[in-house]
């Protein structure tokens, strides 16, 4: 590790009491330019959502932004223009986590695979993931699901498939985690109401548990993240500060113990304050107008 690198992860680790906020945003830029594991990809501008048609010139320019900044992108779905994201990331260098976005409606499920089969075929995908907490959402049934990992691992050859859900999901549904190549789990310390001062030491123990369901598959952190805004949950107060602090463990930590994380998010996509409330605005390392928060 170079000098440089060390100073960034001793910057990082230090003690944040004390510190104004100007310090911090200074430790945080630090600590982004040193760059990171991976990024989920936010392609929504301010009035879109998901169904809405996206552009190829929007996900370039924001690929843009962030290439200076991750090895890796995660995308969720393979339509509606999301199929454009792993495209445009091989074109900057970045390998693509890509996603099938599987829900209720039989009729876009047969697409999204169909998608993510074509770009795997085209070599655009480095690792493929069927379906994003749908077992959390009861979209669909354990079988129903394990019908598509199956048809993904049938098409696909020589590249690690998985389904992405909260960490504890691999341990309660083994059918679904003996199937899957790779362990992809999602660790959200604010969704269960943590402090912010406990919250590093309750992801590690998120991912020891995702680790332990997977016995022996690698396991890599698909989202995990804090709001910069919004009203608390229980003992989870989203604040700028918090949202900085939030960023530079889960950065130490990743770099300290070589663990795959995919910050939530790049962006701010307003969107999602219809289902996860205020602070769903509030994700992004970079505002809705495209802006670096810190």
């Amino acid at each position: 590790m170079s000098y440089k690198a060390e100073r960034f992860l001793a910057l990082a680790s230090m003690e944040y009491s004390g510190k104004s906020e100007e310090d911090l945003k200074l430790l945080c830029r630090e600590v982004l330019k040193e760059g990171m594991h991976g990024l989920c990809f936010s392609p929504y501008q301010e009035n879109q959502e998901p169904g809405d048609q996206i552009s190829e010139e929007q996900i370039r320019r924001r690929m843009e932004i962030i290439k200076p900044y991750t090895k890796w992108i995660r995308s969720f779905s393979c339509t509606e223009g999301n199929e454009l994201i792993p495209k445009i990331a091989k074109d900057y260098g970045i390998k693509t986590l890509v996603g099938a976005w599987l829900g209720n409606d039989p009729e876009s499920n047969a697409r999204e695979m169909e998608g993510l089969i074509q770009l795997a075929d085209e070599g655009l995908v480095d690792i493929a993931a069927v379906g994003n907490e749908v077992m959390y959402r009861g979209d669909l049934t354990e079988d129903e699901l394990i019908g598509f990992i199956n048809q993904a691992k049938n098409a696909i050859k020589n590249i690690p498939i998985g389904y992405v859900d909260a960490y504890y999901e691999f341990r309660e549904r083994p059918r679904i985690t003996e199937l899957c190549d790779i362990i992809l789990a999602n660790c959200y310390p604010f969704w269960e109401g943590c402090d912010l001062d406990y919250s590093l030491l309750y992801m590690k123990d998120m991912y020891r548990q995702a680790e332990r369901a997977g016995n022996g598959k690698k396991v890599i952190v698909t989202e995990t993240g804090w709001p910069s805004e919004g009203t608390h949950l229980d003992g989870a107060y989203p604040s700028f500060p918090n949202f900085l602090k939030y960023f530079m463990n889960t950065q130490k930590w990743s770099k300290e113990e070589a663990i795959e994380i995919f910050y939530f998010s790049s962006f701010d996509e307003s969107w999602k304050v219809g289902s996860e409330g205020d602070v769903g605005a509030y994700w992004g390392l970079w505002d809705k107008e495209e802006k670096l928060k810190f």
